[in-house]
C-alpha cells in the first residue's frame, strides 16, 4: 500500500576506498608525495519514474473543509501493461467523515479526473477531462460507511509518454442540519502519478 503525503526520490553514490597490507595509510607515508588526480569522467545520472499504484493501490487523505475524505486508487491492468497504446482502467473510491459530526449527510455532486502526460522531453497531448456529475439529487451519499466507486478509462496517449500525473476534482455538498434541504458546498483536489510503458525504445547505439 502506498500511502502519499510528502514523495521524495534520493539517489547515493557511495565510494569505497579498499586499503591493502597491513602498512600505513598512504597519507602516513614519508617521503615524496604525488598531487592527487581527478576524474574527468561524468557520473551517470539516475532517474526514476514514480508510480504510486507500482505497490497495488494508493489511499489519500484529502481536506475539503470540515470533511475529511479518504480515497482509494487502484487498477484492474497490470502496471506492466499500462502501455501508451493501451486502454487504461484507473478505479477509484472516496468516503468521508465530518470533523463536527451533527448527523449531517455527506453527498458527491460531481468528480472529474484530468490528466498530464509526460515524456522524456517534457509534456505531451492529454487526452480530455473526463466527469462524472450525479444524476441524483443533491449527490451520492458518500458519508462513512457509505461511498462512491468509480472506473474511469484512459485511452491512448502518445507513444514517448512515461508517466501521467491525474488530477481528481471532488466537488461535495455537506447538508446544513441534519433536516435541511440546504447544503454547503466544498471542493478537493488530490493527484494521482502512475507511470506508463512508452511504445518505442531508444535508439540503439551502432
Amino acid at each position: 500500500m502506498f500511502t502519499r503525503r510528502v514523495g521524495a526520490v534520493a539517489a547515493m553514490a557511495l565510494t569505497t576506498l579498499i586499503l591493502t597490507g597491513c602498512g600505513a595509510p598512504p597519507w602516513e607515508t614519508t617521503g615524496s608525495t604525488t598531487a592527487p588526480t581527478t576524474s574527468s569522467t561524468p557520473r551517470p545520472t539516475i532517474s526514476t519514474e514514480v508510480n504510486e499504484l507500482a505497490s497495488g493501490n494508493a489511499v489519500h487523505s484529502i481536506a475539503a473543509g470540515d470533511v475529511a475524505l479518504t480515497a482509494t486508487y487502484w487498477s484492474t491492468l497490470g502496471m506492466d501493461q499500462w502501455k501508451t497504446s493501451a486502454q487504461k482502467p484507473l478505479s477509484f473510491s472516496i468516503s468521508g467523515t465530518l470533523g463536527t459530526d451533527d448527523g449531517q449527510q455527506v453527498y458527491l455532486s460531481r468528480v472529474s479526473l484530468a490528466a498530464e502526460v509526460t515524456g522524456p522531453d517534457g509534456p505531451l497531448e492529454s487526452p480530455q477531462t473526463i466527469t462524472d456529475t450525479s444524476t441524483i439529487n443533491p449527490g451520492y451519499l458518500i458519508k462513512a460507511p457509505y461511498s462512491y466507486s468509480q472506473t474511469f478509462i484512459i485511452p491512448a496517449v502518445d507513444p514517448a509518454a512515461t508517466s501521467i500525473v491525474f488530477t481528481l476534482t471532488y466537488e461535495i455538498l455537506v447538508q446544513a442540519t441534519p433536516t435541511s434541504a440546504e447544503y454547503a458546498k466544498q471542493t478537493a483536489v488530490d493527484t494521482l502519478t502512475v507511470t506508463v510503458v512508452p511504445e518505442t525504445l531508444p535508439d540503439a547505439e551502432g
